[in-house]
């Protein structure tokens, strides 16, 4: 096709495209090679027999390779509904829900619970799924700086003439900081202010609390929240997400959350890995305790060499750098060094902040961490990047 051809919309769209490049902000998708350091499988289950032998045996027992449909039409399956109430006892909460994804377990919540005379407070470093599920929501929101409890506080109190309901949304690990939420001083406040509170734990699930049970456990209050979110594509090497929460909510969401009534459910034998994975998570204190001793060396070491490493205080380490060209110049000298990172820029975080997201798992070596800081450190000395 010529470019007198093109349609208007297609010169739009090269015209957008070209704009990013020149703002070294076009991404592309590549394959992962090196060693991984944007992976999101923290306890390093993606390989492990265990899974694959779950799902081998579900499928040799004669479970469908396909779910047919929707929950609500040809999908649901006994084994779904036994993993959900597993994993309600398990999280130690009524129920369980379980979507097709993360994003989607987001967006149906919160498309679903919130209408459009509540207050929903949300803190400006949310995921996309978290914002998403606001905005169709159509509810009032009030993004607070990020981890500003004094903003919020001030928020709620200025909020007290609102029709509606008032909520709060954080997640308890926030994929580009690597920090987590104050759960305790958020349940107070929440409770002072006669909101409800809802956390994602997409970061925390399988890391954190007793039995990997994520940070809402770990600070008691399970009960004291509407609801807390578990994928099952990071630590649990999944995939799809449990909502977790009361049963009148489950049963609400079952009727009013689109992204479960119109997704096609996910095939009946993974339930079958998705329930291996937890077992295997509930045992793995010894595999937690490591991936925070790595993390907590990673930081000292990137510190000591002079990055920034922000808050972090998990499994995610930024290195915080600021502008775009920056970030994508030594992610590409640790590629070079046989490390795969992938430099983190707007719209994914704010601009000035672009960054490397490390990312790590517990079968990294101490070693490797080390020589990865060395490799950072002389990239920043070496002559393409003066003046930058």
């Amino acid at each position: 096709m010529s470019k007198s051809d093109t349609s208007a919309t297609l010169r739009r769209l090269e015209s957008e495209l070209a704009s990013l490049r020149a703002q070294s902000g076009l991404r592309h998708l590549d394959q992962m090679e090196g060693i991984n350091l944007c992976s999101n499988d923290y306890l390093g289950l993606s390989t492990d027999p265990r899974l694959r032998e779950a799902a081998i045996a579900a499928l040799a027992a004669g479970v469908p390779v396909a779910s047919t449909g929707s929950r609500l039409l040809s999908g649901n399956a006994a084994i779904w509904e036994e993993l959900e109430a597993e994993f309600a006892r398990f999280i130690r909460t009524e129920a369980a829900l379980f979507f097709s994804s993360g994003y989607a377990a987001n967006m149906g919540l919160l498309s679903a619970l919130l209408h459009p005379e509540d207050v929903v407070f949300s803190d400006q470093s949310n995921h996309a799924s978290i914002v998403d599920g606001i905005r169709l929501s159509r509810a009032r929101k009030v993004i607070f700086p990020h981890l500003d409890l004094n903003f919020l506080e001030d928020a709620l109190r200025h909020s007290n003439d609102s029709a509606g309901q008032k909520f709060i949304v954080v997640e308890s690990v926030f994929s580009m900081d690597g920090d987590r939420a104050p759960l305790d001083d958020l349940l107070k406040l929440a409770g002072r202010f006669g909101a409800e509170l809802i956390v994602d734990e997409a970061h925390a699930t399988g890391v954190f609390g007793p039995q990997g049970r994520g940070l809402v456990a770990a600070m008691g209050g399970t009960r004291r929240v509407l609801a807390t979110v578990h994928p099952c594509g990071k630590a649990l090497a999944s995939a799809g997400a449990f909502v977790c929460c009361a049963e009148t909510l489950k049963q609400y969401l079952i009727n009013r959350a689109r992204s479960f009534i119109f997704s096609t459910a996910l095939p009946p034998y993974f339930a079958a890995q998705v329930r291996r994975a937890v077992a295997i998570v509930a045992e793995a204190d010894a595999e937690r305790k490591r991936l925070e001793g790595l993390a907590g060396f990673l930081r000292r070491e990137l510190r000591q060499a002079g990055f920034d490493t922000g808050s972090s205080d998990s499994q995610i380490v930024p290195v915080l750098l600021g502008g775009n060209d920056t970030a994508v110049y030594y992610a590409g000298e640790l590629c070079r060094q046989g490390f795969a990172v992938r430099p983190i820029r707007p719209p994914t975080v704010a601009a000035g902040t672009s960054r490397l997201r490390l990312s790590l798992n517990v079968n990294l070596p101490a070693e490797i961490l080390e020589r990865l800081a060395s490799a950072l450190a002389a990239a920043r000395v070496a002559p393409i990047h003066r003046g930058r």
